[in-house]
């Protein structure tokens, strides 16, 4: 089943380290999950930033400017898929 995101949702910003434990979860779930989620919104802006020594963090904008955040160190794929759902 594709994953539709909420036409509130202006964009994605996917943060994390390219080499650090704590974002192996959030490099596995762009190997697992990220092209599944872009092709069933293909014009959706989803970004992913790697910055060596960050704390891996998933944000989320909506209209007017509003930003959320969640702590993605040490979390599974499959904790980040359901954090996405639940945007």
């Amino acid at each position: 089943m594709a994953l539709r995101l909420s036409p509130a949702l202006r964009e994605l910003r996917l943060h994390l380290c390219q080499t650090s434990a704590a974002s192996k979860g959030a490099r596995d779930f762009i190997h697992q999950h990220y092209v599944t989620v872009k092709k069933a919104n293909p014009t959706f802006p989803i970004r992913v930033r790697e910055c060596s020594g960050i704390t891996p963090k998933l944000w989320a904008r909506y209209g007017y400017g509003k930003e959320t955040s969640h702590d993605l160190t040490d979390k599974a794929p499959q904790d980040i898929l359901s954090i996405v759902k639940s945007l």
